[in-house]
């Protein structure tokens, strides 16, 4: 193998700007083909982007011979599905987070990949975001010493009525299909990082609570994580505040230092070192998983280690159901 030659399952939103046009911007990479339930959706979205391929059916473009690496970018409730089929026709797969609804099933999705030893990458694309690569760096060169705690404040408005009755809205918030309401779409970009920076945890304790009762799902969570490196971590997240309260902070503090940003806003980090403060700007990312899927593209190749594997994604989930234990 040369060159990937994808395929998507579920273009939808998430695919239109943030991962799909990537496909054909990275080097040895190529979308071919997509594949929506409602065919006239996927071939109005080849014919927009200019896919040579569309289909209704998975299995079909699981099986074209063409086609020989999976993007799966469907809601959760059908990624266990999508990629453990694709795993058993021998092709590697590239899974949408959160990886699976629950840590049983990223399990089962691991296993499989195991078992026939073949690729699986979780899209926990923000890792390879030069802003938090410099996070990253910053941390293992111990600019701001050794660190001590990192906390997370997230804090949303709730839906409306209005966007409760749009299905790619409403589904967010089903726990039959994302896991969990908004902690579990918005979580695991957040979690993915603390691991990503801390590396394994020790003990996790957290409580979810439905406050509002708009939907059938947890609005808030709030929860504790002791790394094995000795960081703690504090994180709260409520999504039914006055839309004035929305806050997307995360600081780490050290002995000598911290340093603060927002996980999903502005690219930029502000850096305290004994009072001296100091700004780093981001370019903002047309399509934010370009980084990530050069990366996976590499690993396809044989070219780079894989940037988020199966074991790193379940520990993930692991984290979010340990933390959103409903009262």
């Amino acid at each position: 193998m040369n060159k990937i030659n994808w395929g998507i399952i579920g273009c939808g939103d998430v695919t239109e700007v943030k991962s799909g046009p990537a496909f054909n911007k990275v080097k040895n990479s190529s979308l071919i083909a997509v594949m929506r339930r409602e065919g006239a959706k996927a071939k109005d979205y080849a014919q927009r982007h200019n896919v040579p391929k569309w289909y209704d059916d998975a299995d079909a473009l699981i099986n074209d011979a063409e086609v020989n690496a999976i993007y799966v970018a469907t809601p959760p409730s059908s990624h266990e599905e999508y990629t453990i089929a694709a795993l058993n026709a021998g092709k590697p797969v590239y899974v949408e987070k959160p990886m699976a609804v629950n840590a049983a099933a990223a399990q089962r999705m691991m296993n499989a990949a195991k078992d026939k030893n073949v690729k699986l990458v979780v899209a926990h694309y923000r890792r390879e975001q030069p802003i938090f690569k410099k996070i990253k760096q910053v941390l293992a060169e111990k600019t701001i010493g050794d660190i001590r705690f990192a906390r997370l404040e997230f804090y949303k408005k709730p839906l409306t009525k209005e966007e409760l009755q749009i299905p790619k809205t409403a589904w967010r918030v089903d726990a039959a299909i994302a896991g969990g309401g908004l902690f579990h779409d918005l979580a695991p970009h957040q979690l993915d990082l603390m691991y990503y920076f801390f590396g394994e945890a020790d003990t996790i304790n957290g409580i979810a609570l439905n406050q509002e009762k708009l939907y059938n799902a947890d609005d808030i969570v709030s929860g504790n994580i002791v790394f094995k490196t000795g960081v703690l971590f504090n994180g709260l997240w409520c999504f039914t505040v006055n839309e004035n309260e929305e806050k997307d902070y995360c600081e780490i503090v050290g002995s000598k230092g911290k340093i603060s940003f927002s996980i999903f806003g502005e690219p930029k980090i502000t850096m305290t070192v004994e009072g001296k403060k100091e700004n780093f700007l981001f370019d903002t990312l047309q399509h934010v998983q370009q980084p990530m899927i050069e990366k996976v593209v590499d690993y396809f190749l044989d070219e780079s280690p894989n940037p988020c594997s199966a074991e790193e994604g379940v520990k993930v989930m692991e984290m979010m159901e340990k933390l959103s234990k409903s009262l």
